[in-house]
């Protein structure tokens, strides 16, 4: 098995990314088609935008397949932060470190612009995700019954604060 992690778009990657959202969260939490619809949708929004200097898409590859992803959108990162999007991997490389490996990646990525803030949304119950934010210096910072993924559940927001140099 061959596993690394690549920086930057390849052919395919949406609609792997997409792919692996939509099963996961329909698994998971009955997520359906608005759900997926907004992954695409707004994925590939961020991939038409996508400027190397302000943005990071990371990809975990899988003897060659998508099988993990994190996205750092910063084209607001001025105003509100950088906002970490798009964090998932495959049932298979769950617990492996993949995912600390991609969260690593996007953090050294934003530390490196001098990203002072940095913030993502999520659900209340993703015990794993929580943990690995947390341990990157996230904290929780607001939580609220919502509907943005068209299935009603505790949102959380989470934000990250660097000190200033």
């Amino acid at each position: 098995m061959s596993l690394h992690i690549h920086k930057g778009y390849i052919p395919g990657a949406i609609g792997s990314v997409v792919a692996l959202h939509a099963r996961y969260y329909r698994d998971l939490a009955g997520f359906g088609l608005a759900f997926e619809t907004k992954v695409a949708r707004e994925l590939c929004a961020f991939c038409e935008r996508y400027d190397d200097e302000r943005d990071g898409l990371w990809l975990a590859l899988q003897d060659g397949q998508v099988a993990g992803s994190i996205a750092i959108d910063g084209s607001h990162a001025g105003q509100d932060g950088a906002h970490l999007r798009w964090f998932i991997t495959s049932d298979a490389l769950r617990g492996t470190g993949v995912g600390t490996a991609l969260l690593t990646a996007a953090m050294a990525f934003c530390a490196a612009r001098h990203d002072l803030r940095v913030y993502l949304w999520t659900f209340e119950g993703l015990d794993a995700a929580r943990h690995l934010y947390e341990k990157a210096g996230f904290r929780l910072a607001l939580q609220q019954r919502g509907r943005q993924w068209g299935v009603e559940v505790n949102e959380q927001r989470f934000e990250y604060r660097a000190a200033p140099d």
